[in-house]
């Protein structure tokens, strides 16, 4: 069995990796990719933890945490078709032009 430190040492790194991606980058599709990286780190920690202490409330946490990523990607996509729509780039320095 994989002891519980190398999941949290991967979990690390995907967050560091989102981290570096949503600080970065300009472009709206890949800061979205970016919060999912993220947010898949937090669920590779819940599971881990879930399977360490034979505990199945952290899947059930991880399961929640992948439906409200699902409503997030919807929202963040709808907001990046308006922004391509009415500036033609997916900058996210162009998102303040969508106020009105």
């Amino acid at each position: 069995m994989i002891p519980l430190s190398h999941y949290l040492i991967v979990s690390g790194i995907l967050f560091s990796i989102g981290l570096a991606g949503l600080l970065l980058r300009r472009n709206l599709l890949l800061v979205l990719l970016s919060v999912e990286i993220m947010l898949n780190a937090a669920n590779l920690n819940f599971i881990a933890g879930s399977a360490a202490h034979s505990d199945t409330g952290g899947q059930v946490i991880a399961f929640f945490v992948m439906v409200v990523a699902a409503a997030e990607v919807t929202i963040g996509l709808a907001i990046a078709v308006l922004l391509f729509r009415k500036q033609s780039s997916v900058d996210t320095r162009d998102i303040s032009f969508l106020k009105g």
